[in-house]
């Protein structure tokens, strides 16, 4: 990360006591639609073009730059976005946004479940549309997603139907422009999704594998097969890492100290968070966070 990035990227930064996840940025009442679809002009402005780290534990957005500029971070990843580019930011990834004012362009949210219920089903989608990744669409794909954005504006029969099979058409063209999808394989299974949602809600409460497993009504041994089967990991080792990549979150995108981000995150001894994290990142918490304060 150059200089000029990382003073942008502590520009955007306070001090928050956590990552604020929001239904959209800046608000917590429920998502008001089936998709949600608005343009950068209508939020960005009043934020001074500046959209501070913030993520979303039940949305993926697609983010296109119709004119302007904007740069961007998701999960300590920078991105340039110039005109006619796109970027994917999957559910809780956290992303921060500078947009040069009069930036145009247009913000489409999806809940998890329009993602997954793309069909017929398909391990590449999921697979494709698991990790931030930027790419320029084809005409066709800027043209679904102006569809999209008239159907939303309308109130006739069957608007929610219509929406769905949009959004359903946009998200699969997206995926398309993913070069480097994560693995191979068959499609994931639905209950590591379920596994990923427990996790999220229970990070910091020292939550077991077989607490996990009992929650969803199954054997530990059983959830360690699905782990091992989607992700080649045990369910403790995937429940840890799970809980490690929050910790790189906490270390990146606020100023919490480690021995607080070990707290929160339910380690009782700084020590042996500061070994776990080792043991999963290759590296201590405070020479990570070196990436982003140096």
């Amino acid at each position: 990360m150059d200089q000029q990035r990382k003073d942008w990227y502590y520009s955007c930064m306070t001090k928050p006591a956590h990552i604020p996840d929001y239904s959209l940025f800046g608000e917590t009442d429920t998502f008001p639609d089936v998709v949600h679809c608005e343009h950068i002009r209508d939020r960005a402005p009043d934020h001074g073009w500046i959209i501070a780290p913030h993520r979303h534990a039940q949305l993926a957005q697609v983010f296109f730059i119709e004119a302007g500029s904007a740069k961007a971070t998701a999960d300590g990843q920078s991105f340039d976005l110039r005109d006619g580019m796109m970027l994917f930011v999957p559910a809780q990834v956290v992303h921060s946004f500078a947009f040069a004012p009069q930036t145009q362009g247009i913000v489409q949210s999806f809940p998890l479940s329009i993602l997954t219920s793309i069909g017929p089903v398909s391990g590449d989608i999921a697979r494709a549309l698991s990790r931030p990744f930027v790419g320029r669409p084809a005409q066709a794909l800027i043209a679904q997603m102006a569809l999209l954005d008239d159907a939303l504006a309308q109130n006739g029969p069957f608007r929610a139907q219509i929406a769905v099979g949009l959004a359903h058409a946009v998200l699969s063209m997206t995926a398309s422009l993913n070069d480097s999808p994560a693995g191979n394989g068959p499609a994931p299974d639905g209950r590591l999704a379920r596994l990923d949602r427990l996790i999220a809600q229970h990070q910091g409460q020292n939550w077991t594998a077989r607490d996990y497993a009992a929650e969803m009504t199954l054997s530990t041994g059983h959830l360690s097969r699905l782990c091992r089967a989607a992700k080649g990991v045990s369910a403790s080792a995937y429940i840890e890492a799970t809980t490690v990549q929050e910790a790189c979150r906490l270390l990146a995108f606020t100023q919490l100290s480690v021995a607080e981000i070990g707290y929160r995150l339910g380690f009782g001894d700084p020590s042996y968070f500061s070994r776990r994290f080792k043991s999963v990142q290759g590296q201590t918490p405070s020479v990570y966070r070196q990436k982003f304060t140096n």
